[in-house]
């Protein structure tokens, strides 16, 4: 029989081949041997189990330092989002800190703080738009009680320039012109301003002759000009289109607030405007306009506070020259809404060159309205027309009645709408001109009730205070044919009754 090698070696050692074949030995080896294998077989099992173990150690091992490594750096991580989410706020955990419940909780902390901030602002914004809405309404009626009288000084200034006056009345008479003027700059400066800052501007397009337009802007500035002897003159390019498409209005607006200023800060020089044409594409041409002057110039170091609202170059110019110093601030807003810039080169002394690109479209209509440019190429005749004029104060009544039958219209007068209104179901007018703040019966209120009657006369609004894009859009949605801002420019008022009683 074979044994284990343990056990052979032994039996070789201390029994005899006799004793080895005694069948009670043999019985006894052979349970020895068996025993021998088990254990053996134990031993190989347990070092099998032993090795597995060991790599089942190693591998969870590895695992928890793998994990370990990253809650460091989710830790690390999340330290750091802490600290930029708000990287003035004092750290309540140490660098080595590795607790991360005492990190949550800061964050926590921090999440609660970044709500109630976000809630401030809120309520910051809330309080912010109410100012705005309160500052709106106040420059509203404020534009309204000031325009208000402002367009009786100014509208009696006009009716009387067409009297037979005397010298010294007349050399008055334009002091008062000049001055109601300069007024009326100022406060349309500070209105313009304020809608410039709620964005509630609006471009119009309309087909213009930029060449008549310039000619039309050098004559309104030409008077002014020859006081201080200066000149005036238009170097324009040749190949620019003969009509394009633009917001004459706010164009004017620009171009007027520019020239003038050269003209103020220059004396015995020149002011040229200059057009050229940057590039002719399919549908629209880029426009290069400077305006140049030999005036006093701007030093270089203050050239870039001139663009600043409520600022001038220095602060002798205000009490010099005069000027709200919003002018340069708001021409630059309406350049940058339409997608421009407006650049200056300056030396002191020697003069001023402020220039600006647009972009116009080419004109497809054939419908050209230059004439709206210089208010009528005809001479005012209303002959034969019946205005109704509804105005309840009356120095407005007086004004606009007189350059009415100037114009040698008839004119019925109405206090507010509700009169307006009976008048309109028993007569019959061409046009009828309707202030919008009245008692008993506003200008919307009677429109809204004409329009039941009669939907084709036209009725223009009249108004005090500014033309918003919220005013121009409620009037048209009213029924209204249109808006004229008080005061106004007697040809302005004969262009747009012409027009509309044109169209009827």
């Amino acid at each position: 029989m074979s044994y284990h090698s343990l056990l052979q070696k032994q039996i070789s050692q201390f029994l005899s081949p006799a004793e080895e074949a005694n069948p009670a030995i043999a019985k006894l080896l052979t349970a020895i041997n068996n025993s021998y294998s088990s254990f053996e077989r134990d031993r190989k099992i347990t070092e099998h189990a032993f090795d597995v173990s060991e790599q089942e150690y190693q591998r969870a091992t590895k695992d928890l330092q793998e994990q370990n490594d990253i809650r460091k750096q989710s830790i690390s991580k999340l330290k750091e989002a802490i600290r930029a989410l708000d990287p003035s706020a004092p750290q309540q955990f140490a660098e080595d800190n590795d607790d991360l419940i005492d990190i949550i909780s800061f964050l926590e902390k921090q999440i609660l703080k970044t709500k109630q901030l976000e809630q401030d602002l809120i309520n910051a914004k809330e309080v912010a738009e109410k100012a705005a809405m309160a500052k709106s309404e106040f420059l509203s009626v404020m534009s309204h009680e000031i325009r208000t009288p402002l367009n009786a000084i100014i509208g009696t200034i006009m009716l009387l320039q067409y009297q037979e006056l005397a010298a010294d009345q007349r050399e008055l008479l334009n002091v008062m012109e000049i001055s109601s003027e300069n007024l009326l700059s100022l406060i349309n400066d500070v209105l313009d301003f304020s809608k410039l800052e709620e964005g509630k501007i609006l471009f119009a397009e309309r087909n213009i002759n930029i060449l008549h337009f310039l000619k039309n802007i050098k004559m309104a500035n030409q008077v002014k000009a020859e006081e201080k002897r200066n000149r005036i003159k238009i170097t324009y390019d040749d190949d620019i289109p003969e009509f394009l498409v633009c917001d004459d209005v706010r164009l004017g607006q620009i171009l007027n607030n520019l020239i003038s200023n050269a003209v103020k800060f220059t004396k015995d020089g020149t002011i040229t405007i200059r057009v050229e044409l940057k590039a002719n594409n399919t549908q629209d041409v880029d426009l290069l306009f400077s305006i140049e002057d030999t005036g006093i110039g701007i030093p270089k170091e203050k050239q870039h506070l001139i663009f600043e609202r409520f600022t001038q170059a220095n602060n002798n110019i205000t009490r010099e020259f005069g000027g709200s110093g919003l002018g340069l601030t708001i021409i630059r807003r309406l350049l940058q809404l339409q997608g421009s810039e407006i650049y200056i080169d300056s030396d002191l002394g020697v003069g001023s060159k402020f220039y600006f690109t647009l972009k116009f479209k080419k004109s497809t209509s054939e419908i050209r309205e230059e004439s709206k440019q210089n208010g009528t190429e005809n001479k005012p005749d209303l002959s034969g027309k019946t205005i109704l004029l509804v105005e309840d104060v009356e120095f407005n009544v007086m004004v606009a009645q007189r350059m009415l039958r100037n114009w040698n219209a008839e004119v019925d007068l109405a206090e507010n709408g509700a009169i307006a209104v009976e008048k309109v179901k028993q007569n019959h007018y061409d046009l009828i001109l309707m202030d919008i703040q009245m008692p008993v019966m506003d200008g919307y209120t009677a429109t809204s009730n004409i329009r039941k009657i009669n939907k084709q006369i036209p009725i223009i609004a009249l108004t005090a205070s500014v033309i918003t894009t919220d005013i121009e859009a409620k009037a048209v949605q009213i029924g209204m044919n249109g808006c004229l801002s008080k005061p106004f420019n007697p040809n302005t008022l004969y262009a747009i009754i012409a027009n509309n009683i044109k169209e009827q």
